[in-house]
């Protein structure tokens, strides 16, 4: 039996045929400051007739589980595609970096994916329309819980095979069924979410109508609270979140952290069982290590030991600026700290000062964190808290083993035994993305010295670990306040594939490209 590849491609017109709904918005704001008007309704008008096109190739599409796979790997590539239009249109004929045909992709995948990583040498309203930032922040929310994941929510021809799609596209070993219904599991994870996007949007917009966050219009309060809960950390303003107030960083702490949790353990509080939630074993582990990372950084930073001391290459007068003002600081230190770990661990990426200006130990702890990553069923990337408690547990279950060969000791989690064939799954994804994390930063690094780029290790490391791993921001020339702009144009699109197969846990598209996938 052939792949039906008809059936995966119409369904994924489908998408893109109601995605275009999702282009009033921005089309809203464009009619509301008079600008680019005409690229949102061009956009929609492209997307509309390409998603009906490829709708009308196979007019009752049939589903099965590699055609699933296919259909969630394409449509995730189509999104990001159609995300390029209103780059390349409103950037014909101006100075904007992204009118180029390599960057707009870069921006939409970074954006889809929740990545954050940005080639938008100028973050302004002077070069980029307010409608065209609102779309870069909007392709983070839809991104988020993910396109199919809605796509099953709303589109009734999706609700049978609705389970392996998400599946193939939710991060993390699994997803619970919350409802007898997968669509209607669908809706209760989106209408969770959709919640706590709004409370964060009325809490920032409440901080600035109280004068404790003055540059905090409605206009960023939207923008922020649209990415923030997909763990994006795309931000309207070139200093992203250190630009407004410590209120602001301190409302925004504990909606990353919440984006970070299972969503399907969001939903049980929300639905009356908050006991659900602490008896969680990968969400205690998960607030175990964001508080002791925090509580190391914290420490540090109060020391003075976390800033680097000189030789600083990026940011070397807001290091003397730092030095000044945060050693002794209880309240700097502790907020710098909890703001940066939670970031990096669920992957967000905004930043709250620019950590260019930590000791490199601190900043190896952040690299640290960054692998880590969210957990499972949330809207975080990079490895998962659920994989690295697994393997701990098996570790220690092995060196139990090896001291009492003859003892039977399963490897439990929440009080379930895992089989083996879930714990070698876990151990094989792992190995794979570690692999797939070493040989990319060869492939940076090679590509950077061919191009004359001065690359360092490090920041190569960074790169690969931001993209592959969805967070956005690396270290040095790659920091929270610069950009992947100087990267060459093989190395964009390269990360381009990092953030989609990061996105999709790499193994939903690397299936793709067995023979065995195609053949039988």
């Amino acid at each position: 039996m052939r792949v039906e590849w008809r059936a995966s491609v119409s369904l994924v017109g489908t998408v893109l045929r109601y995605l275009s709904a999702a282009l009033l918005f921005p089309l809203a704001v464009a009619v509301y400051y008079g600008e680019d008007v005409w690229v949102f309704v061009a956009t929609l008008i492209i997307t509309v007739v390409a998603g009906t096109l490829l709708e009308r190739l196979d007019p009752a599409p049939d589903l099965g589980p590699r055609e699933g796979f296919l259909m969630v790997a394409l449509t995730w590539l189509a999104v990001a595609g159609v995300g390029t239009l209103p780059y390349l249109l409103a950037g014909a004929g101006s100075e904007s970096t992204l009118r180029f045909p390599t960057n707009a992709l870069f921006e939409s995948m970074s954006g889809f994916t929740t990545t954050g990583a940005t080639v938008m040498g100028d973050i302004s309203f002077d070069t980029h329309s307010r409608a065209l930032m609102m779309w870069r922040q909007l392709t983070q929310w839809l991104g988020g819980m993910g396109i199919v994941v809605l796509a099953v929510a709303i589109l009734p021809e999706l609700s049978v095979g609705g389970a392996q799609l998400i599946d193939a596209e939710a991060p993390g070993p699994g997803i619970e069924k919350l409802t007898p219904r997968i669509a209607e599991t669908a809706r209760v994870l989106w209408l969770a979410y959709l919640g706590l996007t709004a409370l964060e949007v009325l809490l920032l917009y409440a901080l600035h109508l109280g004068g404790f966050a003055p540059n905090m219009t409605f206009y960023n309060a939207v923008a922020h609270g649209l990415t923030t809960m997909p763990t994006g950390g795309f931000s309207p303003e070139a200093r992203s979140i250190e630009a407004f107030s410590a209120a602001v960083q301190w409302v925004i702490i504990p909606f990353m952290i919440a984006a970070g949790v299972n969503f399907a353990l969001v939903w049980q509080v929300v639905d009356g069982k908050p006991r659900r939630l602490f008896r969680d074993s990968e969400f205690r582990f998960y607030l175990g290590l964001l508080g002791a990372l925090s509580a190391l950084g914290a420490v540090l930073l109060f020391a003075g030991t976390g800033l680097a001391t000189g030789g600083v290459t990026v940011g070397a007068e807001y290091l003397a600026v730092a030095r000044d003002t945060i050693p002794g600081d209880v309240e700097r230190s502790l907020r710098e700290s909890t703001f940066q770990f939670v970031s990096i661990m669920t992957t967000t990426g905004y930043a709250s000062m620019d950590f260019n200006a930590w000791s490199d130990s601190t900043k190896y702890l952040l690299l640290v964190a960054m692998l880590i990553g969210g957990s499972a069923g949330s809207t975080g990337g990079a490895i998962k808290v659920v994989r690295w408690l697994v393997i701990l547990k098996t570790v220690r279950r092995e060196l139990f083993t090896t001291v009492h060969p003859e003892a039977v000791r399963p490897v439990r989690l929440g009080g379930n035994v895992l089989d083996e064939r879930t714990i070698r799954g876990i151990f094989a994804f792992t190995l794979l993305y570690v692999t797939l994390f070493f040989v990319s930063v060869v492939v940076l690094l090679v590509d950077a010295q061919r191009i004359g780029y001065a690359l360092s290790a490090f920041e190569a490391m960074s790169a690969v670990g931001a993209t592959l791993g969805n967070v956005g921001p690396g270290f040095g020339s790659l920091g929270p306040m610069q950009s992947y702009l100087e990267f060459s144009g093989f190395s964009k699109l390269y990360m381009v594939f990092l953030m989609w197969v990061g996105r999709l846990e790499i193994i939903p598209v690397l299936v793709l490209l067995t023979r065995a996938y195609w053949r039988s």
